[in-house]
């Protein structure tokens, strides 16, 4: 195709989409402009030609942004928590007004936004009456055409045709049995005529099947119509408390290899009931070639990995989660995708673009990944579409959104400290992402108003947790991710005397106001090779000889049980709204993770949890196992996380001492290496008894029972800016949580 030829086949594409004749009769006096500028069309190359029309869609976009600025109705709201947005009140404008205007034409043009996300029912291979209706859109082909095994691979049976959008299309009639044409599971592709005439094979993007082809690392796409699942019970409500307990379903087994979502839903999910979380976060699920990816590099979006089983268990591991009353979350990743060509989106309809921005801005320069081009109708469609099939086919209760801090900025947040407020609005904010975002959760809210949308962002973005009619971007926690990099730094650089306890609790309490955050001391990435889980900081080689309660005492085991409960019992409890555990962590896996790769020799030994240290009576990882569960089960029965955030009392740095409360309870943590204190005055906001309802000194808990079950009668004595006092025994390196009577 020339130059000229790709440039109005895109400009045709997009001015038919605009709405009002002065939007169209706009982009037609730019489209002119262009075609009368001193470099003639019909000298550019097609490369040329479409890095001129994205000058145009922006062109656009900008115009969009300022043509009838609107404001969120509940601005007002926003401003006046956080006075410092007033000088970016009319960037948050030009956001909402892009949002509300995009959201404004999927509901005239598309149906609404249901409908607009309903794109796996109707692109890629359907199932309809008298055969198989074909659609997929590849707007830089120059052929399509639909083959497999059904047709022994014969690339010009099933040819399709082009409509003004780039979509191509054809319709296989059943044979003449009256059965279907491809059958289910038989490998199918896409071939692609390129520009260059070349013919390539391609995964359709809308595949909800992809499978390893033996002895090869590539993945072969197979025809799986969407079929119904009976479910039987019923989507738990919406948890006010969040306790996630993160997973890996291939990693979740004891043996070497990869464990399924049979073993995962009848062993693993059990586990988590009775520890007391109500919510499971899925990694890895979307299909991806490369295994030691954790699943963050995507080739096919709508297929759930096939290596942990038929794709009916995945099903039947939601609906056992939904049993125990524990809702699931999927771990999504629409911040990039494979650089895969032959089972990926990468170069699908034989150009650089497509799915994701042409040059430069479509590559992560440190992921090695293709970044989407959320400006492109059919990629809001398609990631859209995403979201919705998730929640649809296969009954998860909300998401969590991988790489948000990428997707916000242009510059991704490497090598970026957000220190002012021109950080999260300048340049360096990529607002086509920041929509995108905000139609993701009005989607996924609109399909289901108890849903739970989590983002992963380290830039502290403005209103990120706060609704798109005050100007936000409507996701419902963000991940406190300064939290476990604050531990892992205390214990790498620190003495345990050295600890600031002052930096301690602003970095627990470092969030926005009524932005709900979700608080975690170690993250999954910690625990793989190279790296160390918290409790390998702490205990390191001793895990090795010391864990066993026959063994003889060490220190340093000691020092680690103690304060692996008390860094989780804080962060727990001043950290956040919302808790996240990372699968085996609870307990103290000892070791690393490492996925089969060359360097190992493609071994599954670290690639597996040992669920046996934690079940065997004699070992002395069974102590944080029952504390992590009374943990659960305390905030359960008080709804600490549900409550206002903690009123700190006392940071004594040199008795290594905090205090705080929160949802009526008194706790006080005593870090100091050495010393115990007896009749420690605490402040308390109202008279009483207070009575331990948790301590981490338990004897269950692997501690020596110091702290008794012993009522405390408050004096009227103020102290530390509370009208009332207690006065507590702190035995060196616990905590205790006291409930008011």
């Amino acid at each position: 195709m020339s130059g000229v030829a790709a440039f109005d086949s895109e400009f045709k594409r997009v001015g038919a989409l605009l709405a009002s004749q002065e939007e169209k009769g706009q982009w037609a006096a730019l489209y002119d402009y262009l075609r009368q500028g001193l470099v003639p069309l019909s000298t550019l190359t097609t490369t040329q030609a479409v890095s001129e029309f994205l000058k145009l869609k922006m062109s656009v976009f900008e115009a969009l942004k300022e043509d009838a600025l609107l404001q969120p109705v509940n601005l007002p709201a926003l401003l006046e928590r956080d006075p410092h947005l007033a000088s970016f009140k009319r960037r948050i404008c030009e956001r909402y007004s892009t949002y509300a205007k995009l959201l404004d034409r999927i509901n005239r043009y598309e149906g609404g936004i249901l409908e607009f996300a309903n794109g796996f029912r109707k692109r890629g291979l359907q199932p309809v009456e008298g055969g198989i209706q074909y659609r997929e859109w590849a707007p830089g082909a120059q052929g399509v055409s639909i083959t497999g095994a059904f047709c022994d691979w014969d690339r010009d049976k099933h040819t399709c045709t082009r409509d003004e959008f780039g979509v191509w299309s054809v319709f296989i009639p059943n044979k003449e049995d009256g059965t279907q044409p491809i059958p289910c599971g038989s490998a199918v592709k896409v071939c692609v005529t390129q520009q260059d005439g070349q013919r390539v094979d391609r995964i359709s993007p809308w595949v909800t099947r992809a499978v390893q082809v033996k002895e090869k690392p590539v993945y072969e796409a197979q025809y799986e119509p969407i079929s119904d699942y009976t479910w039987k019970h019923p989507r738990p409500p919406r948890p006010q408390s969040l306790r996630i307990y993160e997973a890996h379903v291939g990693i979740s087994g004891e043996e070497e290899g990869i464990a399924s979502y049979r073993h995962f839903a009848d062993t693993v999910i059990p586990r988590i009931a009775a520890l007391g979380y109500n919510s499971i976060q899925l990694m890895a699920v979307m299909e991806h070639a490369y295994y030691a990816s954790f699943g963050y590099q995507v080739t096919s979006f709508f297929a759930a990995s096939s290596r942990y089983g038929p794709s009916e268990d995945l099903k039947y591991l939601v609906d056992v989660a939904h049993s125990y009353n524990i809702q699931v979350l999927l771990d999504v990743v629409h911040s990039h995708a494979s650089k895969n060509v032959l089972d990926g989106l990468n170069q699908f309809d034989g150009t650089d673009g497509c799915y994701f921005h042409t040059g430069p801005r479509g590559h992560h320069p440190q992921w090695d990944s293709r970044l989407f081009d959320y400006a492109q109708w059919e990629v809001m469609r398609f990631l859209l579409s995403n979201l919705r099939f998730y929640m649809e086919v296969y009954g998860f209760d909300g998401f969590r959104f991988d790489g948000v801090t990428s997707m916000l900025y242009h510059h991704h947040g490497l090598s970026h400290v957000f220190t002012q407020y021109q950080d999260y609005f300048g340049p360096g904010a990529d607002d086509e992402a920041a929509v995108y975002l905000m139609l993701a959760n009005q989607l996924v809210h609109e399909f289901m108003e108890s849903a739970v949308t989590i983002a992963e962002d380290v830039s502290g973005m403005p209103a990120l947790c706060r609704p798109q009619d005050e100007g936000g971007l409507g996701f419902d926690y963000r991940l406190s991710m300064a939290v476990p990099d604050m531990w892992i730094k205390l214990l790498k650089e620190k003495s345990d005397d050295e600890w600031d306890m002052g930096l301690i609790v602003h970095t627990l309490e470092n969030r926005r106001y009524k932005e709900p955050s979700i608080a975690y001391t170690e993250s999954h990435d910690q625990a793989l090779v190279g790296d160390k889980s918290l409790a390998f900081w702490l205990m390191d080689q001793e895990m090795y000889t010391h864990m066993s309660v026959l063994s003889e005492p060490s220190l340093i085991v000691d020092r680690g049980i103690a304060l692996h409960k008390m860094i989780r019992l804080l962060t727990h409890a001043l950290g956040g709204e919302g808790y996240l555990n990372f699968m085996g962590n609870e307990f103290g896996h000892p070791e690393w993770l490492d996925f089969p790769r060359l360097g190992n020799n493609d071994s599954y030994k670290y690639a597996r949890r040992q669920w046996h240290l934690v079940d065997d009576h004699l070992l002395r990882y069974k102590f944080l196992n029952e504390f992590d569960k009374a943990m659960q089960h305390t905030e359960a029965k008080y709804g600490w996380l549900a409550a206002p955030p903690a009123f700190v009392s006392c940071k004594h740095e040199g008795d290594k001492v905090i205090v705080f409360e929160r949802a009526g309870l008194v706790f006080a943590f005593n870090f100091h290496p050495t010393k115990s204190f007896t009749d420690y005055r605490v402040g308390v906001a109202e008279q009483g008894v207070y009575t331990p309802c948790l301590t981490t000194d338990e004897t269950d808990f692997g501690g020596t029972d110091r702290i008794k079950a012993t009522e405390h009668f408050s004096e009227a004595t103020p102290w530390h800016d509370r009208p009332a006092s207690i006065l507590l025994y702190l035995p060196s390196r616990t905590a205790v949580v006291l409930s008011h009577q």
